[in-house]
């Protein structure tokens, strides 16, 4: 198992994901951590907001790793997300956003969610992970490229 594991369940894969940018994917996100772990949805929607004020969280080649300190929660939750077609998300390529990892941190988050970072990173630096998650139509499928 990996840190990847401990915070993407099967359920936090959301595929066909009706967003056509990064506010309406942010708020879809919100709505879900709010049903399944009772999340404040304009206090998650305005930590992603403000991360990515500050830079966009786009990676290039299609990946994006948003995320945010959320007050008042008490453990690390990631979602992956695939909209239904990509969107902007100013990835320093210039090329549109189809895979989103969004990770959710406790507002006091010390190094844990940088060694969360870190592993997404690497992650998606694999050629192969990434032909894999593309190629991935499942949630389970895709849980269990992020589990292995």
């Amino acid at each position: 198992m990996t840190l990847l594991a401990d915070l993407l369940a099967p359920e936090n894969v959301l595929l066909n994901v009706d967003a056509t940018n990064k506010r309406r994917l942010f708020e879809i996100i919100a709505l879900e951590s709010e049903l399944r772990y009772d999340l404040v949805p304009t206090v998650t929607i305005d930590s992603l907001l403000a991360r990515e004020k500050l830079g966009s969280t786009g990676l290039g080649q299609g990946i994006a790793i948003p995320h945010g300190r959320i007050r008042g929660l008490e453990r690390s939750i990631g979602y992956f997300a695939r909209p239904k077609e990509p969107i902007a998300f100013q990835a320093p390529d210039g090329m549109p956003v189809r895979d989103v990892f969004v990770l959710l941190v406790p507002e006091a988050a010390t190094d844990a969610h940088l060694q969360i970072l870190s592993e997404l990173a690497q992650r998606f630096s694999s050629k192969l992970f990434r032909e894999s998650l593309s190629a991935a139509n499942s949630q389970q499928t895709v849980y269990e490229l992020f589990a292995k």
